[in-house]
């Protein structure tokens, strides 16, 4: 990365999981990068302010509740209003009901317009990584 990249970081919809917030946040930063952290019960409209604010390279949305689908759907609509259609969307955690298949989970989330999505127990140096990597190729 040539310049310090700036993640916007939040715990979507009603759910109130903080400690893997917080470790992300903390792993981001110790990656040299720049976290804007929204918090916990973080509406979309807070994550595209949030980015808009920051000029934020990249929006990391956690979700652990299992209702990631319902509270994600429209968000890459909502960056593409605010004229931020570009910047790069990262998924994690629990992200629907019940047991379902991690290819299909991984499918719903890539249509919804994330451009990675991450099952439950990745760990923040794999989803670093890959932001590093799909920066660089942006020239960040």
């Amino acid at each position: 990365m040539t310049q310090q990249a700036t993640v916007v970081l939040g715990v979507i919809g009603a759910d109130v999981h903080a400690v893997g917030n917080q470790i992300l946040a903390h792993a981001l930063e110790e990656a040299a990068i720049k976290v804007v952290n929204i918090g916990v019960m973080a509406s979309q409209k807070e994550f595209i302010e949030a980015a808009l604010e920051t000029g934020a390279d990249a929006i990391w949305v956690s979700s652990l509740y299992g209702h990631g689908e319902m509270d994600c759907r429209g968000l890459r609509d909502k960056a593409v209003e605010a004229g931020i259609g570009d910047v790069m969307m990262y998924i994690g955690g629990n992200l629907v009901i019940g047991k379902q298949e991690w290819s299909k989970v991984e499918d719903l989330f890539l249509k919804m317009g994330f451009n990675r999505a991450y099952p439950p127990g990745t760990m923040p140096e794999e989803a670093i990584s890959d932001l590093k990597e799909d920066l660089a190729l942006r020239g960040v």
